[in-house]
């Protein structure tokens, strides 16, 4: 006969191996993600530099300001870390595809090849949208609020605002746009996972039209232009998250659930 702890100690280990091979490929595919930053982040440096992404960073803003004004630190070390700042966001959002690879192949041998299919395509539009939105609102939405905010200033006041003040607005506005063009990522995922039927997603849109509209009040500027500029293209993801839902459904459903809709 066995000795019980013997046999205690051999189930251990034989779980123990798994996991601490886990342990060691996330430590890898972290390590292969901090070097693509790294990368990134030393390409930047030598060119264009810091200095000039936060100067391109700026240009929406600077172009609307009067005649020989310009951006102002009112921190001693803020013409420093403001850029740098600056310089690892950039380099993040350049390494984002080395990032998403290393992530997909640690989780994707785990699972099953219908939900590879519901993942992938999710993590890629997904990534895509956030950028198309930080799009929209770096070339349409900020031309669009500055010419308006300055618009309103008094000719008395010449306008200075301060490179931490304006990163942070920048950086909250990017964040909201990118996230509203998440819409039909929520959607779909919502669906897929059966916690909304896409008739009941049909039937709310009057009401995501008002949600839509309340949170483009709060999270913009006071202008009509970029509570439009977020709420109208809310709305119409939220459509495209209802027609891409139904294509989901179809098309990443388990082999077995698949079969149990077949006719016997």
């Amino acid at each position: 006969m066995s000795d019980p702890q013997n046999k205690i100690e051999d189930e251990l280990a034989g779980t123990e191996q798994p996991f601490v091979q886990h342990l060691m490929e996330l430590r890898d595919r972290l390590v292969k993600i901090m070097v693509a930053i790294g990368i990134a982040a030393a390409v930047l440096a030598l060119y264009p530099g810091p200095g000039q992404l936060y100067d391109l960073l700026a240009a929406p803003l600077v172009a609307h300001l009067p005649k020989g004004a310009t951006l102002i630190a009112t921190s001693v070390i803020s013409p420093f870390m403001v850029p740098l700042k600056i310089l690892l966001m950039a380099a993040f959002l350049i390494a984002l595809p080395v990032v998403l690879y290393q992530l997909w192949a640690f989780i994707a041998p785990g699972l099953y090849s219908h939900e590879k299919k519901l993942v992938l395509p999710l993590v890629v539009s997904s990534t895509l949208l956030f950028f198309v939105g930080v799009g929209f609102c770096y070339f349409f939405v900020f031309g669009q609020v500055f010419k308006f905010i300055q618009g309103f200033a008094p000719k008395s006041i010449t306008a200075a605002p301060d490179i931490e003040a304006y990163l942070s607005f920048v950086l909250t506005m990017f964040l909201a746009f990118g996230l509203a063009f998440e819409v039909p990522i929520a959607v779909v995922v919502l669906a897929r996972m059966g916690l909304v039927s896409v008739q009941k997603l049909k039937e709310f849109r009057g009401y995501f039209v008002v949600l839509a509209f309340i949170i483009a009040a709060i999270v913009t500027p006071p202008d009509v232009v970029s509570q439009l500029a977020l709420a109208i293209p809310m709305c119409l993801l939220y459509e495209v998250g209802i027609w891409a839902a139904q294509i989901f459904i179809k098309h990443t459903q388990a082999p077995d659930a698949e079969a149990g809709t077949e006719p016997s």
